[in-house]
Formats: structure tokens, sequence, C-alpha cells
């Protein structure tokens, strides 16, 4: 879906950004923990964001079908859909590889100098 107003890609500028990924992660988790419904403060705090953006973030998630709001009485409460929890989980298995990713880099880097320094030592 595009933005008609910047023409930039919403979905892509929603993602690729820590605060909305983190708290559509902190729902997947919550889901998995079996808990249903999940509050709006519990997920600023997870995000660590105020709750007017927590709250603004959800609205746009809402809007792309991947949340919807379960109110009893004055609770709101957040749970994620069918399409939430699949793009919820593909963020998490591509927030496992970039961390597989960056921890082979720093093996390599911390055996890259011993190389070098033994071919310091091997002048003739």
């Amino acid at each position: 879906m595009i933005d008609d107003a910047s023409d930039k890609p919403i979905l892509e500028e929603l993602f690729l950004r820590e605060k909305p990924a983190r708290i559509l992660l902190a729902l997947k988790t919550a889901k998995d923990r079996s808990k249903d419904v999940v509050y709006a403060t519990i997920l600023s705090k997870e995000a660590d964001c105020t709750y007017s953006h927590t709250i603004k973030i959800l609205g746009v998630l809402q809007k792309m079908g991947l949340v919807v709001f379960d109110k009893k009485g004055r609770i709101k409460g957040v749970k994620l859909t069918d399409d939430g929890v699949d793009i919820a989980h593909n963020m998490e298995a591509v927030k496992r590889k970039l961390i597989q990713v960056e921890e082979k880099c720093r093996k390599q880097a911390k055996q890259t100098p011993k190389k070098e320094k033994k071919a310091e030592k091997k002048p003739a």
C-alpha cells in the first residue's frame, strides 16, 4: 500500500523503524505466552516509547489489518490478526538471522587481527 500524499510505501516506512517493529514483536511474544489481549500501556513500555506514540502506531497497524482492538468497558486491549501474526513471525526470523550474521562478523573480526600479527612476525 502506498501513501498517496508522499508516494512512499506505508508498510516499508512502518516496519523499517524500531518502535513499530518492537510493538509488533511484543504483541507476538504476548500471543506466544497465551495472552490473547495486550494493553497499549504494556506495549509502550516494551517499545520504550510514549503511550500516545504507541496508540498512533497501533492505529496504523489497525488500518493495515494487522491488529484489532478489543474494548471491554473502559479498557482497550490489542491483539494481532492472522496477517499480523504472520508478519511478526517473519520479522522475528529476520531479527534472529541478523543477530547470527552480526555474531559471525564479530568472530571473523576477532580472528583477522591474529592472522595479521602472525604474518608480521614472519619477516625474512
